[in-house]
Order: C-alpha cells, then structure tokens, then sequence
C-alpha cells in the first residue's frame, strides 16, 4: 500500500521564517553583547571629555582683600561660557559616538540604543566630575590664601544648567535614529510576502476546458439497447 504524497501549491504561502537559536523576541545574545560594549566604550570616552572641559572652558577669577573673596569682573560671562563649553563638547561628543556605531553595527536593535542611551548619559556625569577635578580647587579659601591678598586667582569649574548632562544622550539616540532610517535597508514585511505569494488566486488563471463540438441535427442517433 503505497502512502499518498501530496506536493505545495504553487499560490499557497511561504512558511514563516524560524526564530534563530538563542534569541527572546528577536533579541539575541550578540545583540546584548554588542549593547554592552557600546555602552563601556562610549562610559569610558566620557573622560575625554572631562578632559576638554577643563582644558578648554573659560574660567572665572576671584581676587581676596584679605577677609573675603570676591570676583574680579562681576560683568564676566566665563560662568555662563563654562556651561556653554560643555554643552558643544556634548553636542559633538553625541554625533560623534552615534556615526561610529553605525559604521560599526550599520543597523539599529533595541540593545545597541540602549548601550548607547546608558554609556552616554554614565559619559556626561563621568566628563562632569572629571572636569571638576582636573580644574582649579574647590577649597576657595584656601586657594585665596595661597594667591597672596590682591592676587587673582582661578574660580573652580561649575556647571550651572545641569540639564547640558542630558545632551549627549538626546544628540547621540537622534543621530543614530536618523542614520538608521535613512541608510539601513529595512526588513521585507512577511504578511506583504504571503499576500503576493497568493495573489492572484488559483481559479484567475484556471486552465480553461475544450469547448464541445456543436451537434449535428441530421446525424443518425446511435441506437439504443
């Protein structure tokens, strides 16, 4: 007794593609890997930028008469610009980290914005306290008494505008967004796939049967049992 063996329609649609092995919701272990180097890569590059800040921001003078310390050019924007060096280091610093992931990774996937969201915002805190300490010291008094009385002396680093701790994120996932829309080829929708693997139905182009030939009425009949 032979089984009978039935083949595919040519219209019916393609199977759906297997889960590969090892993933949760299309997530896989590569993926977590990859987010987690991103995410200590750009951490650690944070130090540069505490390193530039320092370097770089404009800082404020005090001078002592001897009993209490005052600015030396209450009209000085260097407060103001020392928020403002910081912030175009993040502006830069963000683009920066967002175009070498994608010409690393070249796609997008929950776990490398999240790398890349948790590593920038650890950067901005971890450049800000940098900053801080490479700069001038935070003891005032006693950076007086070692200027001398009538003596200038540099003001210690301050971010006033906290918020600039949140641009290196917000610049770093906008970036990364938009290079991932505009240059990475998007997946094939599989319910587009299985609607033109159907399309059109079997019985559009159905074989068409022979026509019956016309009968002839002065033909004998065939004769009957």
């Amino acid at each position: 007794m032979t089984e009978a063996v039935t083949t595919p329609s040519p219209h019916e649609p393609p199977p759906p593609p297997e889960k590969r092995s090892g993933s949760v919701g299309g997530i896989t272990l590569a993926d977590i890997r990859d987010g987690a180097a991103t995410a200590l890569v750009i951490g650690v590059a944070g130090v540069l930028l505490g390193v530039l800040w320092a370097w770089l921001a404009p800082k404020a003078q005090y001078v002592s008469n001897g009993e209490a310390v005052f600015l030396r050019n209450s009209e000085s924007e260097a407060r103001i610009g020392s928020d403002g060096t910081f912030f175009l280091l993040s502006v830069g610093f963000g683009v920066l980290s967002a175009v070498l992931l994608f010409l690393w990774r070249r796609r997008g996937g929950v776990p490398l914005v999240v790398g890349l969201v948790l590593g920038s915002c650890f950067a901005a805190l971890a450049g800000w306290r940098t900053g801080l300490w490479l700069g001038p010291s935070s003891d005032v008094a006693a950076a007086a008494v070692k200027a001398g009385k009538g003596v200038p002396f540099d003001a210690p680093l301050q971010l006033l505008a906290q918020g600039v701790l949140l641009v290196w994120p917000m610049v770093a996932v906008a970036v990364h967004l938009g290079l991932t829309a505009l240059w990475t080829p998007h997946d094939p929708d599989p319910s587009a796939e299985a609607d033109w693997a159907s399309y059109p139905p079997p019985h559009v182009h159905a074989t068409p049967s022979a026509p019956s030939a016309p009968s002839d009425p002065s033909a004998p009949e065939p004769p009957r049992a």
